[in-house]
């Protein structure tokens, strides 16, 4: 019997590798429209992060998740992955 293989993710804000289903996924689409991807299936450029604050904070006093992306993050797309950390 195959062991399947588990998807690992680098956390942007941490910088650890998890498992990718631990991590939400901010996706940069190639009209460069960033947004957060529940699923994890969105087409794009994807960058992943902790369900933490502390992770958060630190990607965003970084600018970690913007070089990742390659693009400028929005305030209320900032604002919108606070709202979705904090409700995990």
């Amino acid at each position: 019997m195959k062991v399947k293989k588990i998807p690992q993710r680098m956390c942007t804000g941490c910088m650890e590798m998890k498992c990718k289903k631990e991590l939400l996924r901010i996706v940069r689409s190639k009209e460069g429209e960033i947004s957060i991807d529940l699923s994890g299936k969105k087409p794009g450029r994807g960058a992943y992060i902790c369900k933490s604050i502390e992770c958060f904070e630190k990607s965003f006093k970084t600018k970690r998740l913007e070089r990742n992306l390659g693009g400028k993050i929005s305030e209320e797309i900032y604002g919108k992955l606070r709202e979705e950390i904090s409700h995990e």
